[in-house]
């Protein structure tokens, strides 16, 4: 049952920063409102990175950002080894 709403939690965050990296790469190409990059390093943290990363790289979109380019992919590692220890938690640990 966790796992579901794990599953859930991961599709509707990759969502959300598709539609935000989309939105704020044509709000800058027509000079509108601007996604703030708090917003979009929120949502990769809480499980949209990988997508938005993909997103970023296909549209081109903050690519030459070392923010993004660089504090993604630490977002990334940090969520695999988050999970690696809650897997290796849950599977007994240090008993």
């Amino acid at each position: 049952m966790p796992m579901t709403y794990i599953a859930i939690h991961l599709v509707a965050i990759s969502l959300l920063a598709t539609i935000l990296t989309i939105h704020d790469k044509r709000a800058a190409r027509q000079r509108k409102w601007r996604v703030r990059e708090s917003t979009l390093l929120l949502v990769s943290a809480l499980g949209g990175s990988v997508v938005m990363l993909m997103t970023m790289c296909i549209i081109r979109h903050k690519t030459k950002h070392a923010k993004f380019m660089v504090g993604i992919p630490v977002i990334i590692a940090l969520q695999i080894a988050l999970a690696t220890a809650a897997l290796w938690l849950m599977k007994g640990g240090l008993a």
